[in-house]
């Protein structure tokens, strides 16, 4: 099985980006969006997360099988994040009644 080599100017390029999401981040908890901050904290923590697999864990270079797990698991971490957010997000509804 060969290795695939990876440029060091892409891991550069993709630790600079991920210190530019990190800094989105937090800017980002300073603006008042109402229940949607958690909804955008946790999408650009999910694309943070992407850049981590996809780059630093080779996993854009991996075998198919790999990748099927790795899309059934994200998959399954879709489905739990939908859940936790439906509660998030229907918590106010009790308290206005």
């Amino acid at each position: 099985m060969s290795e695939h080599i990876v440029p060091k100017s892409t891991y550069y390029t993709i630790f600079v980006l991920l210190l530019v999401l990190t800094y989105t981040t937090v800017q980002v908890a300073y603006f008042d969006l109402g229940p949607f901050n958690v909804v955008a904290a946790l999408g650009i923590a999910f694309l943070k997360a992407s850049l981590v697999v996809l780059f630093f864990m080779h996993a854009k270079w991996a075998p198919k099988l790999q990748k099927l797990i790795m899309a059934g698991a994200l998959f399954w971490l879709a489905i739990m994040f939908s859940f936790t957010m439906m509660d998030y997000l229907t918590r106010f509804l009790d308290v206005a009644r």
